[in-house]
């Protein structure tokens, strides 16, 4: 247990995240169950640090990430207090919790050895940043993966800006812009899960990596039969038609087309995203479009510098507010956003919110202290 962790729990308090040496592995458990393991600035800023230590020590040959409770691996980041930090004012707490995010997404995405994320549950926005960017995710339970921040006026950010658009065929495209869940069979076929395994071996699985052996060895003798592909394998003709348009408004006369088709499956598919795009935040969705459209010639430096100007912009918009107002905090989920359709959504209101900040902006890069991963 880290030191922090000791001091929280002779306070009473139960610590929000805690580390353990066990054996070879480098064992973090996000400790909010309540909150679905929503990540808080303290939890960013402890996870870095043991990263940072681990990574000298050498000892210690693979990192595991695991979550308590069963429910959610990480539901995301802490976006409700963002809202009230917001709200507040408190403009350089919000600075700081973008910064020091994207700087553990950055990490994540060059630490030199293997990162094993056991995901059980939901696994979510600042969820997807701390395993999506590491070597190993190892679906299991009633995994879902879904970043959904077009429904609360945000965006896809942790550096989804450049992997996503790196998922096979526009399958990223159709993530960023529904904000849909996915499960298990969908994630191994995209990539997003590397490995699946039962729940009650993941203590086994632990076990067997703290013993040193080879990461892929351990998850291979522990694997569990794969699934079959989910809704989204079954949609991938029309998926990478319809969201390879050049707008948003291009994708839903896209999807509108085929829901009038003579295909029962692609019809019904392709009525229900066009539906569900048309509930989300109409700026958050350009936004997302535009996202994937760069995101393909950015690396993750870039891909996260760019969403720091972003997320501090955004936070900053009526969208957001609203967006967080009606599912986080008055739970009534009838957001009004503005503009209220994507017809009525301005091309050069979408491209302000990319434009360089006036002042200095973090800096994500190998200046960092690590050499960049191929």
């Amino acid at each position: 247990m880290t030191q922090r962790a000791e001091r929280g729990a002779e306070r009473g308090a139960e610590p929000e995240i805690l580390f353990e040496r066990r054996g070879a592995a480098g064992l973090v458990t996000l400790n909010r169950p309540k909150a679905l393991n929503a990540l808080s600035l303290a939890m960013i800023a402890a996870l870095h640090a043991a990263l940072d230590a681990w990574e000298r020590d050498a000892a210690v040959t693979r990192v595991v990430i695991r979550a308590a409770g069963g429910r959610a691996f990480c539901a995301g980041g802490d976006i409700r207090r963002v809202y009230d930090q917001c709200r507040a004012g408190q403009d350089e707490a919000v600075r700081a919790f973008w910064s020091s995010e994207y700087r553990l997404n950055a990490a994540v995405k060059r630490y030199p050895k293997p990162v094993v994320s056991l995901i059980e549950g939901i696994v979510m926005g600042g969820g997807v940043g701390i395993s999506l960017h590491g070597s190993h995710r190892v679906a299991s339970g009633n995994y879902g993966f879904a970043m959904p921040e077009v429904g609360i006026g945000f965006f896809p950010d942790v550096g989804m800006t450049y992997a996503l658009p790196r998922l096979p065929g526009r399958a990223g495209t159709y993530l960023a812009l529904t904000g849909s869940r996915i499960g298990i069979g969908d994630a191994l076929a995209l990539g997003l899960a590397t490995h699946h395994v039962a729940p009650q071996d993941i203590e086994a699985v632990i076990a067997a990596l703290a013993e040193g052996g080879p990461v892929d060895d351990v998850l291979a003798a522990h694997a569990a039969p794969p699934p079959a592909p989910g809704p989204l394998a079954a949609a991938r003709g029309l998926v990478d038609g319809a969201f390879a348009a050049d707008s948003v408004l291009a994708v839903l006369a896209a999807l509108d087309r085929a829901a009038a088709g003579s295909s029962i499956a692609n019809s019904t598919f392709a009525a229900e995203t066009a539906a569900l795009i048309r509930t989300r935040s109409p700026t958050s969705v350009a936004i997302a479009h535009e996202q994937m459209r760069r995101g393909v010639g950015l690396d993750v430096a870039q891909a996260l510098a760019l969403e720091y100007r972003l997320a501090l912009r955004v936070t900053a918009s009526h969208d957001f507010f609203e967006g967080v107002r009606a599912v986080l905090v008055d739970k009534d989920g009838t957001p009004a956003w503005s503009p209220a359709t994507p017809e009525a959504v301005d091309p050069a209101a979408i491209a302000a919110f990319f434009a360089p900040l006036d002042g200095p902006e973090p800096d994500f890069g190998p200046a960092m202290g690590r050499d960049p991963r191929p």
